[in-house]
């Protein structure tokens, strides 16, 4: 497929001083991670018709069809991480910085490239911990439209961009500031959570191949998969960086499920036979049966990535 150019809204975060803090405590930390991932953003990012274009291990990168849903998004969950980790030091807390950009893009296939996502990713160093950074492009567009304190901070000069970019920010403290009630999740309740009528995760599939090196094949099914389910309209997909944390653990999937707050939990198995490619799958979690007819594996004899048709909007 031949790349192609867009427009759109670039969300970039990651995560402040990660290196000192997997330096204290690495299994902590990092399980802290991923349950930010999985509790607070990814949902968020489904929420706001994100598509997590690849992660970090530290962090993302996101594209939104909408600028201004991609600032709400990233207010929110700034807002949102505020209330977490109550008991935790607030050296020890988890914050993310998050940079926005509205600008042409480069796609080439589930990828993007270009000066576009450069400077969001440039303006997310400029973020403070906990705060928010956007370009001069993305603040004339949302202009009154969203209630944010953006504070001007002039021309900045940023690596491997010809020009000096604009920026605005928004303070920690001006999210701080923001209603709660507006913006962050309530409070654990003891109540059974019920997951989201559309709502997957896609778990790593299984190479049954005997050549170790063919893992790389099972891996870029999943992905694939993720991907395509990601672009479905209200459909909240957990992201590859949780799922693959969940590799050659033994867990039963309606623990996956409950853990992640999903209905649906993608299970498959990949084998190369010659030049084809046969590929086994389970559907788990929830209590109904997906449509039969979700999986369109259109190209499969040819090693082509699994394509994903829309008909979860169908099932009731």
């Amino acid at each position: 497929m031949a790349a192609t150019r867009r427009l759109a809204a670039i969300l970039a975060a990651d995560v402040a001083g990660y290196s000192r803090l997997m330096g204290a405590d690495e299994e902590g930390t990092h399980e802290r991670l991923k349950a930010h991932f999985r509790e607070v953003v990814d949902p968020k990012i489904a929420e706001y018709r994100g598509r997590i274009v690849k992660n970090t291990g530290d962090g993302l990168l996101a594209e939104f069809p909408s600028v201004v849903d991609a600032v709400r998004c990233a207010v929110e969950i700034q807002r949102w991480m505020i209330d977490r980790e109550p008991d935790v030091p607030e050296e020890r807390r988890i914050r993310f910085r998050v940079g926005i950009n509205l600008g042409d893009v480069i796609a080439d296939g589930d990828d993007l490239y270009g000066d576009g996502v450069n400077i969001a990713v440039r303006l997310e160093g400029l973020a403070t911990p906990g705060g928010i950074c956007v370009s001069g492009t993305v603040r004339d567009h949302i202009g009154d439209r969203l209630p944010y304190a953006f504070q001007d901070m002039g021309e900045q000069s940023v690596k491997n961009i010809a020009r000096p970019v604009r920026a605005y920010s928004l303070s920690p403290e001006a999210v701080a500031d923001l209603p709660a009630s507006k913006v962050a999740a309530p409070a654990f309740s003891g109540q059974p959570f019920v997951a989201p009528r559309l709502s997957i995760v896609v778990m790593p599939f299984a190479n049954l191949n005997s050549d170790p090196e063919q893992q790389y094949f099972a891996d870029g099914i999943t992905e694939d998969l993720t991907t395509d389910l990601s672009r479905i309209a209200d459909m909240l997909v957990i992201s590859r960086n949780t799922a693959f944390t969940y590799r050659n653990k033994s867990l039963d999937t309606k623990q996956i499920g409950r853990e992640l707050s999903v209905r649906y939990v993608l299970e498959g198995s990949v084998r190369r036979v010659r030049s084809c490619v046969h590929h086994r799958r389970s559907w788990n979690v929830g209590a109904r049966r997906p449509p039969r007819s979700l999986l369109d594996y259109c190209g499969a004899r040819r090693s082509k990535p699994l394509r994903v048709r829309h008909l979860f909007l169908t099932q009731r």
